[in-house]
């Protein structure tokens, strides 16, 4: 017995065919397409990272585990971004002179505010909120 009763089974089977085809390239390239870099999704609770002191004035530190990096660009004024780079997703290594530094191809980011000064990458970093209680960063 037929799906459709033995009428137009052509159009019908095409029509199938042709939804499932366009259904399955659609995944694909929603899985292969790189994530804007703002839409990371915040951390469900707060994380502390531990203590705002061991960010320096015009430095920073990259949370390996979390996948963030601090910077703290002016004295109390605390940053944090995606430490994930925007060029190829290698982690960023460091904060120096105002700037995180990704080793793998050589992107320079702003420690104020994540944006590009050096490529190959193009996009900024994205930022996630962070804040100081009881002397300890806080992420989320």
């Amino acid at each position: 017995m037929s799906i459709n009763g033995g009428r137009g089974m052509g159009s019908t089977r095409r029509t199938l065919l042709t939804g499932v085809g366009a259904a399955a390239a659609g995944g694909l390239v929603g899985a292969s397409s790189p994530a804007a870099p703002d839409s990371a999704a915040p951390a469900a609770d707060p994380v502390a990272l531990g203590p705002a002191a061991d960010i320096p004035v015009g430095g920073g530190k990259v949370y390996g585990t979390a996948m963030v990096v601090v910077t703290q660009p002016f004295a109390g004024d605390f940053r944090a971004f995606t430490s994930i780079c925007t060029h190829w997703g290698c982690q960023v290594a460091a904060v120096e002179n105002d700037q995180i530094i990704c080793r793998c191809h050589g992107s320079r980011f702003s420690a104020t505010d994540g944006s590009v000064l050096t490529g190959p990458a193009t996009l900024p970093l994205g930022s996630t909120a962070v804040a100081v209680k009881d002397g300890q960063l806080i992420l989320g």
